[in-house]
């Protein structure tokens, strides 16, 4: 692409967030990060990914945390500063790419080329979708459905400024249940394009 984008894309679990992503990615002919920047990150520094795996998109344990000098011993939060660190680097070399989830609508807010959107859905909508994804019940599905949201929440609330979820930390907010997700994905595709004519 001619000129840089980046597309954050906050999500609620099971409202099809990472579907949209791919479908934007292959309509932009970007890359897409998620768990595969840890891929990236563990090449990089010559580590096992499943060691960084393991820590992904989690919370620091405050109990079992402390930072010295700058320094912290908490797996979880090295983790996260890596991929910050790594988004971060790649924003600033005019990468351009999509991002699901790691707080990026807030790490690359400066980026004036980022297009940050959160992706939220009916209850029902979800549980639907997980149950046929993840062969489960809804009562598994409702249960797996909170575990992730609550995880997600407080992981984005604990590097954040602003609230996961909350309208205003993301310049487009959409219920992917009204409309099905290739539409969703029309809709943020279109608003994406007019912000690039408009850099």
């Amino acid at each position: 692409m001619e000129k840089q984008i980046i597309i954050s894309i906050g999500r609620e679990y099971g409202s099809g967030g990472h579907y949209i992503a791919e479908l934007l990615g292959e309509r932009f002919g970007i890359p897409i990060y998620g768990h595969n920047l840890l891929d990236e990150i563990a090449k990089e520094r010559n580590v096992p990914v499943e060691e960084l795996r393991q820590y992904d998109e989690l919370p620091k344990k405050h109990l079992l945390s402390r930072t010295v000098k700058g320094y912290s011993n908490s797996p979880e939060e090295n983790v996260a500063n890596l991929q910050f660190d790594y988004l971060k680097r790649m924003a600033n070399e005019g990468k351009s790419f999509i991002v699901v989830g790691r707080c990026a609508e807030h790490v690359l807010k400066d980026c004036p080329s980022m297009v940050s959107v959160f992706v939220l859905g009916d209850r029902k909508a979800k549980a639907k979708r997980i149950c046929e994804i993840r062969k489960m019940d809804e009562f598994e599905a409702l249960i797996t459905m909170n575990r992730h949201d609550k995880n997600r929440k407080a992981y984005h609330n604990h590097y954040c400024m602003g609230k996961w979820g909350d309208s205003r930390c993301y310049e487009l907010c959409i219920n992917s249940s009204r409309l099905g997700l290739d539409k969703t994905a029309d809709i943020i595709e279109a608003y994406v394009r007019e912000r690039l004519n408009n850099m």
